[in-house]
């Protein structure tokens, strides 16, 4: 028998669980390394760089809600593969596997809950869900939530993180950007108060409505915020964006969306500019011509609400 032929004794290495996962992580951005403890009592916010991980919708709605003041709505309401559509594989195994992912029906969840003791509309995206697309569902969802805060006259948020409009809909789902558009014009003259949240990302058709919007645009720290992504549009014009050209700080110099909010303060900003509204429901409208918006900014944007509010 040759001698690289022979049978080697195995060696037999003891391990633990804490060999096997230390809780560590390298964080995408700063490259430090951060405990999981750590980052998840940072609302999955860096500590080091403070770059923002995306959050579940659950966690989403932990952190803006009141606790146990959530209830869904429209959870009746689940998408069909109307088109019978085929890319790599069929759209309703796509739609199975998302669901099992993301442990939702679609990549909305809306219903009805409390801020700061104030009751709210709201609207939460779920990027885990096919990249957080819309479709025919997610639309509708959104328009039957709009209709419900001008019903009962309740202050609407949204939460934005999505690719896009879903392509396996086509114009079923190209349709929805009108359809939620249409329902904010008919919020807007009810004198209704309506915050767009804007994380990373929010691209394609949802930027091109309903995310852009708001009465008050509100995005989280150097979020994706595009029409296209960078690569499609380098690809088209040939040449290089300038740095950071899409994300949130740049689009804010530009004029784009009003204000950038850590996601430790979100809460608060939201519960600030509810409160200062429904006090002056006709601020709403008329808040940009009067300068009030402006002055409202820059209000929030040095942490002096509260002296505001007296």
């Amino acid at each position: 028998m040759g001698l690289f032929s022979r049978s080697k004794p195995k060696i037999k290495v003891e391990t633990t669980k804490k060999d096997s996962y230390s809780g560590w992580i390298k964080c995408s951005n700063c490259l430090d390394m951060i405990h999981a403890n750590e980052l998840k009592d940072n609302l999955n916010c860096c500590p080091k760089c403070e770059y923002h991980y995306r959050l579940s919708v659950a966690q989403r709605r932990d952190l803006l809600l009141d606790e146990n003041s959530f209830t869904p709505m429209y959870t009746d309401i689940k998408p069909k593969d109307t088109l019978k559509f085929v890319d790599t594989q069929k759209y309703s195994k796509r739609l199975k596997a998302a669901q099992d992912k993301s442990k939702n029906d679609e990549a909305i969840v809306v219903g009805i809950g409390k801020l700061n003791n104030k009751q709210v509309a709201i609207g939460i995206l779920d990027f885990n869900f096919m990249a957080g697309s819309m479709g025919s569902v997610v639309g509708e969802k959104i328009t039957l939530l709009i209709e419900y805060a001008i019903e009962k006259k309740l202050p609407l948020i949204i939460v934005s993180a999505s690719g896009g409009a879903r392509m396996q809909e086509s114009i079923l789902s190209l349709m929805q950007m009108a359809k939620t558009a249409a329902a904010l014009t008919r919020l807007h003259a009810e004198n209704l108060l309506y915050l767009s949240v804007l994380t990373n990302p929010t691209t394609g058709g949802v930027t091109a409505s309903f995310a852009s919007l708001g009465d008050i645009i509100i995005a989280e720290p150097k979020a994706l915020i595009a029409f296209a992504g960078p690569r499609v549009v380098e690809q088209t014009i040939n040449q290089k964006l300038p740095p950071g050209a899409q994300k949130s700080e740049f689009l804010l110099e530009n004029g784009m969306i009003d204000l950038i909010v850590k996601r430790t303060e979100l809460k608060k900003k939201i519960s600030f500019f509810i409160d200062f509204f429904m006090n002056n429901p006709k601020d709403i409208s008329n808040g940009k011509q009067k300068g009030k918006l402006k002055q409202l900014l820059k209000i929030a944007d040095t942490n002096k609400e509260d002296k505001a509010l007296k």
